[in-house]
């Protein structure tokens, strides 16, 4: 064995052994924000974008969202007074790319009517708000759950609050950081404390990343505004976690064998067939149980 794979077989037996779901985070945090850099998530030049697609990605691609952004940003409609003088039948056409195009119009109206009655329609105001008061606030908004309302937090105010989504809880719980049936603050409360001491990805050369890498955002005036180190360390860690999510640790098929967490994993993980793949593999099964046909030679 050569002594660059003796080194690499070290570092792989020190990842798959790592002893607590806090270590665990941590080793994923260093080894992707090494490998992979900043990500300037979330993408987006002012706070009231950063809030209005958080409520327009709920149950979407960001593909779609980006679409709706788009019309609004052509129509000059995307602000607070844009959205506050828009009737809601025009919110709604702006809007439909990004999916449940009514009940996603309604739900950013209502944050226009939140806005105005608790902070005199003041975006400074709401986002200067304490942390856990504001997320209260947020919650008690219909149609803004946990996941939403800290999205608001991290990236539209800079708050030091960690955003908890789908890819998240299958990272962590692939990695036995989490149980199945962990609760949302659960995860964010053990992801906040894991990285407390953390410091944000250090600017490097594009050449110095792994060149596999998945493609990252432009830089935004959202995504390299001044923060708190911990809020920068938490923004970074969940853009890592989607950008895994997306391209690595997919729902029913992952690639484990070509992840770069692969080697922290204490048990392969099994693929999930969909009802179309078993569907396949079953008759698959059938034809190949068929007695084969005698031959006519």
């Amino acid at each position: 064995m050569t002594s660059r794979a003796h080194s690499a077989r070290k570092t792989a037996d020190k990842l798959r052994h790592v002893s607590s779901p806090a270590q665990t985070v941590r080793a994923i945090y260093r080894k992707l924000s090494r490998a992979w850099g900043p990500q300037h998530w979330w993408p987006a030049e002012t706070p009231f974008e950063v809030i209005t697609g958080a409520i327009l990605t709920q149950n979407t691609s960001w593909t779609n969202v980006e679409r709706a952004l788009s019309k609004l940003r052509e129509a000059g409609m995307l602000s607070v007074e844009g959205l506050s003088q828009l009737p809601l039948d025009g919110l709604e056409q702006l809007v439909r790319s990004s999916g449940y195009f009514r009940q996603k119009a309604l739900r950013l109206k209502s944050f226009i009517a939140f806005l105005d009655e608790n902070h005199g329609g003041s975006l400074d105001s709401l986002l200067a708000t304490p942390t856990e008061q504001l997320r209260e606030e947020l919650l008690a908004q219909k149609g803004i759950g946990p996941e939403t309302a800290d999205s608001i937090l991290l990236y539209a105010g800079h708050h030091p609050i960690f955003v908890v989504d789908a890819y998240t809880r299958r990272v962590l719980e692939r990695h036995d950081a989490v149980a199945a049936d962990a609760k949302y603050d659960e995860i964010r409360a053990l992801v906040e404390h894991a990285l407390q001491s953390e410091k944000p990805s250090p600017a490097v050369a594009p050449g110095s990343l792994d060149q596999q890498r998945p493609a990252v955002h432009p830089p935004s005036a959202m995504s390299t505004a001044p923060r708190a180190l911990s809020a920068q360390v938490f923004n970074e860690m969940h853009g890592l976690f989607v950008q895994l999510g997306k391209h690595y640790c997919h729902k029913q098929q992952p690639d484990c064998d070509v992840c770069p967490l692969g080697a922290m994993l204490s048990h392969p993980v099994i693929p999930t067939l969909t009802r179309n793949s078993q569907q396949r593999s079953s008759g698959n099964k059938r034809r190949a149980s068929k007695k084969p046909a005698k031959s006519r030679l």
